[in-house]
Parts: structure tokens; sequence; C-alpha cells
């Protein structure tokens, strides 16, 4: 049972609010937590928060708009670049409590949110350290792991999505997880047991995303911004990831300045449990120890 303290907050993004979870703490430090492909906040990001917030930090866990408990219509909308302006809002709110020294806030992102972790911390120089575990880095790479019956049935629902926008209507949903050649974003073997593990016994959640960003997400490459990222950044790669391919992360996080690398020998989804999960968190506890201490005056 966990006896970290948890106060439900929300924050101006756009012209809505995003809800999170806010852990505080008591040596200055902070961490803003954002999940991935249309993932919301219960859905473990709770167990990483409760162990950066056991060792001092400040911590924010967040929804995108149009998810979960945030704000935002249509719902469902997976839209990369207003996620990217919930990251800021975000980072703006934590840097405004009275608690936190605005230059000690670091950041950590997984899975799709792990892509975002890496434009956020190259376009905000204050970002004092960033986490990037098992991180969408290549939209192309990753959308060949879609097999082409697949890709055929996501291209009729972007299809019927983008004619319900245009007539008004609410969105045509694709599945997030699905069997393989079912049409889904994720459809790799492991893709539905792996989704639903990491979501909570009893816990009721909107499925599906608009089907629309199926157009977007071959053409992101946000791995290739990480040699802009001046700051420390730990990159978390699964070495047997189907979702998210191990092989474009590990070229572009070698040219992050000071970037560190950090292999596991699990799946996707494995990382976020059991002794992989475990593993991950102490090599993140150590990277921000040295990542975040003052700098000597």
């Amino acid at each position: 049972m966990s006896t970290a303290t948890r106060i439900d907050v929300h924050f101006p993004s756009g012209d809505t609010t995003c809800a999170g979870w806010l852990y505080p703490g008591g040596d200055g430090r902070a961490i803003v937590l954002g999940h991935g492909l249309g993932a919301v906040k219960e859905m473990r990001l709770d167990a990483y928060a409760e162990r950066f917030a056991a060792a001092g930090f400040t911590v924010l866990a967040f929804d995108y708009r149009h998810f979960g408990e945030s704000g935002g219509e249509p719902r469902q909308l997976l839209d990369p670049d207003r996620q990217l302006e919930d990251w800021a809002a975000a980072l703006a709110y934590v840097r405004g409590l009275p608690e936190v020294d605005p230059d000690r806030v670091a950041i950590f992102g997984t899975s799709f949110g792990g892509g975002h972790v890496i434009e956020v911390a190259a376009r905000d120089a204050r970002v004092v350290a960033a986490i990037s575990q098992c991180p969408f880095t290549d939209g192309l790479r990753s959308a060949t792991k879609i097999d082409p019956k697949g890709t055929a049935g996501v291209g009729v629902l972007v299809a019927r999505d983008l004619l319900a926008a245009a007539l008004g209507r609410e969105p045509v949903r694709v599945a997030l997880a699905g069997a393989p050649g079912s049409p889904a974003l994720m459809n790799a073997p492991d893709a539905v047991s792996g989704y639903e593990a990491i979501v909570p016994e009893g816990f009721t959640h909107e499925d599906g995303v608009a089907a629309r960003v199926a157009l977007k997400i071959p053409r992101m490459r946000p791995g290739a911004r990480a040699k802009d990222v001046r700051c420390p950044i730990f990159f978390a790669v699964c070495d047997e990831d189907t979702v998210a391919p191990p092989g474009p992360t590990l070229k572009y996080a070698a040219e992050a300045p000071k970037g560190e690398i950090h292999r596991y020998p699990v799946g996707h989804f494995d990382i976020y449990l059991g002794e992989p999960f475990e593993r991950a968190m102490a090599d993140y506890l150590d990277f921000l120890s040295r990542s975040t201490a003052p700098t000597p005056r």
C-alpha cells in the first residue's frame, strides 16, 4: 500500500485544463510524467510517481487534453502538437509551485510520450534531465510493424474519420491495440496482452482514438531531435520491442550530447511491471540523483 500523498489538480492548457495527480515533495526537485499512445495516468504512471516521490521529488502525472479527466472536445482526439503544448503547460504549472526550484525540473515520458520528452527537452533549455522509456522515435519504422491487412483496415477508418470531421460529427475511432491483422495502431502478437496488463483491474476507460492520427504518425521522427537535447537524457530501450523498434532509437540516442543508453531484454509492455520495472526504476533514480543535483556555486 502506497503512503505517498497525492492531490488531484488541474492546470490550464489551451482553452481548457489538463487533469493531474500532484505528489508534493520536499527537496526542491520535481519531475513531470506523461503517458503514451492514448493512455491515461491510471495505467501505471502512479507506480513511477510514487517511487519518484519517495526519493524526494515533487511529481506531476498528467492526462493530455481530450483524454481521461482532462478537458477538450472531441474526446479521444490524439493530436501530437496539442500534446506537446500540454507538456509545456505542465512544466509551467510545476515551475510555479512554491516548493519547486524551477531550474531543477525533470521530465519522464513513456512510449509515445517517450518521443514527446525528446522534443520537449530539445525545445526547453530549462529542463534539467529527461527519461525516455521505450520511446516512439520514428513513425515510419513503427508503421511497418502493422501488417498490410491491418494497415488497410486502418486506412478505411481514417477515411471515415476525415469525413466525420468534415461533417462536424464525432470522430471515428481506431483501436489502440488489436490482434495481428486487425485494424489497430498496435497489432503485434503481444500488443493486446501487454496493453491490458497495464490497465488496473476494475478501471474503465474510453478505448481507441480518432483515426486521423494515423496520417500523422508515419511522418513523425521525434528521435531526430535527440541531437538537440542539451540536458542529460536517459534512453530506456527494450530490445524485444514490437511496437517502437529499438534500432532507430539506438541510432538517435547515440547522437544526444549527454545521452545515456540502457538496454533491457524485454518487450514494449514488460518494462512497466515486475522485475523489469524494478530494474529500470533503480536505474532512473540513480540517473536522477546524478543529473538533478544542485549546481555548485
